[in-house]
């Protein structure tokens, strides 16, 4: 491969992940829920690995071209990303979303043990959001034929290389986002009530928003 292309890529990959979307939702409200930041960027950065190993073996390619199929992926991805939307939504009743600050007299184990809190469980949702999301998918369609070369490697090989660059670059943004979040949060339960419903507020309709793209078709 070129390294011209492989830096051209790296850019386009790295302001890509940049952007805020279901991604930085989901990190920025999970972040704070654990005793890490690891389990949801993990699972976010687990789910990309999927996506690539399938468009790597040429699996994407073929989904893509089947409408029907695309169709049930975004349905599946649009109720899942809803779901977890509502659920952090609620989760602020039920008192999960204060994050308090460590040695100030409240303890976080009520955070730690509320529904859906477990690394497991953030570790399966981030894995969720952007292994099940069809979006990603077809972003990763568009963007990684662009910088692949006919001469030298095989596409499966120069795909992997290249999806191995954009899910580091996903790891360093999102741990950033995430430690980022929880210093800001950790002590501040008003600030984190509202951060946590607008994470929520943003996947629900991130979620909406593709279940009425798939229903229109």
């Amino acid at each position: 491969m070129e390294a011209s292309l492989v830096l051209q890529f790296a850019a386009t990959a790295a302001l890509l992940t940049m952007m805020p979307g279901a991604d930085w939702a989901y990190v920025i409200s999970a972040g704070p829920r654990g005793k890490s930041v690891a389990p949801p960027v993990l699972g976010l950065a687990s789910g990309y690995v999927l996506l690539v190993a399938v468009i790597a073996v040429g699996v994407g390619a073929l989904v893509s071209s089947h409408p029907d199929v695309l169709s049930v992926l975004t349905l599946v991805g649009a109720c899942y990303i809803t779901y977890l939307g509502v659920s952090t939504l609620l989760s602020l009743r039920a008192g999960g979303g204060a994050v308090t600050a460590a040695g100030s007299g409240a303890s976080d184990a009520p955070l730690a043990s509320s529904p859906g809190t477990t690394d497991l469980s953030l570790y399966l949702r981030g894995m969720g959001v952007s292994g099940i999301n069809p979006k990603a998918m077809m972003l990763l369609l568009a963007l990684l034929p662009q910088y692949l070369t006919p001469d030298g490697w095989s596409s499966a090989a120069q795909t992997g290389l290249l999806g191995s660059i954009f899910i580091a670059e996903v790891l360093v943004v999102y741990f950033i986002v995430a430690v980022f979040a929880r210093s800001v949060l950790t002590g501040r339960p008003r600030l984190n009530t509202v951060v946590t419903a607008f994470s929520g507020i943003l996947l629900t309709g991130f979620g909406a928003w593709m279940l009425l793209d798939v229903l229109a078709l």
